[in-house]
């Protein structure tokens, strides 16, 4: 049978009918799993830094990741004709060591770092194996053509009392090294050193989360401030999460309004929460909000805890992990 022109005019209407209701009514299903994402933007300074031979450049941009983070356009200045260094943080774990490249500018590049090398959980029960395990470590940074006075040790100020670091510390005076021990706030002012670039003193904070203590540190007219509270092994020692929350937030409070809009931030519990979402090898992680995380672990738990009040104090919605930086480095940086 040969359609009419009007069937054919209503079928065409009806097919249309049942694709427009069709759609209307799985809409909210469709905007769940497609709907459009707001875009956050994040202006960095256009502006230069000396560094010699090269610059570190900031651009303006508004572009994000594809979970909505901001990207963070920095590059750090490379140095120019510069020294080899090498810095050893003794935990209560094992060693963190870095080894960088800085100029008489103080630009620095991490040239090889190694994270949680253990020198007493080893069976390393003796004092003899403990000195042979550090003669070893030890060589390895020569190798890598480090001077030997050029290697210098740090004990953080959250692990100077652990039994294990005493032990090390005790050992490396032993095969002459002189072992430095730094206050929670001077770790705040070598971090800031090391993390902070110089565009951004007057617009950001620095927070080092470890497991004894967290450090927040800021520059306001060329003075560093710097301070401490918990860490995120707190509940080992009975902590609340609330006592620990009201004290970070206690602390916080005193950072200028000016100094909100950025941190940088670094840390055994932002190294964790920067893993997770890491593009490659960038250098510079832009962090999500802490709401965004699911803990794994106590420890985690409580670093999120941490992590949660210094955002919801400052306001700070853009947390900078710097896959480069330890407060060790700004030890270094401060020597002659």
């Amino acid at each position: 049978m040969q359609l009419t022109a009007f069937s054919r005019i209503l079928i065409v209407a009806l097919i249309l009918a049942a694709v427009f209701f069709g759609v209307k009514k799985c809409q909210p299903q469709l905007m769940e799993k497609f709907g459009n994402k707001t875009e956050v933007s994040s202006e960095i300074p256009s502006t230069t830094e000396n560094s010699g031979a090269s610059n570190a450049n900031t651009s303006q941009s508004t572009n994000t990741s594809t979970d909505n983070r901001p990207i963070f356009n920095y590059t750090a200045p490379e140095p120019n004709n510069g020294k080899i260094r090498g810095v050893v943080e003794l935990g209560a774990a094992g060693f963190n060591s870095f080894i960088i490249k800085i100029d008489d500018q103080k630009n620095w590049k991490l040239e090889k770092s190694e994270f949680g090398s253990s020198l007493v959980h080893e069976n390393m029960a003796t004092d003899n194996d403990i000195r042979a395990g550090l003669k070893n470590y030890i060589a390895k940074m020569l190798d890598f053509g480090v001077n030997g006075k050029d290697i210098h040790f740090v004990v953080s100020s959250g692990a100077k009392n652990e039994p294990s670091v005493v032990k090390i510390s005790n050992n490396l005076k032993q095969l002459g090294y002189f072992v430095n021990e730094v206050t929670a706030e001077q770790e705040g002012t070598y971090a800031l050193r090391c993390v902070m670039p110089k565009v951004l003193e007057s617009e950001a904070f620095v927070v080092d989360i470890g497991s004894g203590n967290t450090k927040i540190s800021y520059s306001n007219l060329g003075k560093i401030t710097a301070f401490e509270s918990y860490g995120s092994k707190y509940s080992q020692k009975g902590i609340s999460d609330d006592q620990v929350y009201q004290d970070v937030r206690s602390k916080v409070r005193n950072i200028p309004s000016g100094n909100r809009k950025y941190s940088m931030i670094i840390g055994g519990i932002p190294f964790e929460l920067a893993k997770q979402i890491r593009d490659g090898k960038e250098r510079y992680t832009v962090l999500k909000m802490p709401a965004e995380y699911t803990p794994s672990g106590d420890k985690q738990r409580c670093g999120l805890n941490i992590y949660k009040s210094i955002s919801d104090e400052t306001g700070c919605k853009i947390f900078v992990f710097d896959w480069d930086a330890n407060f060790t480095i700004g030890f270094l940086l401060g020597l002659k």
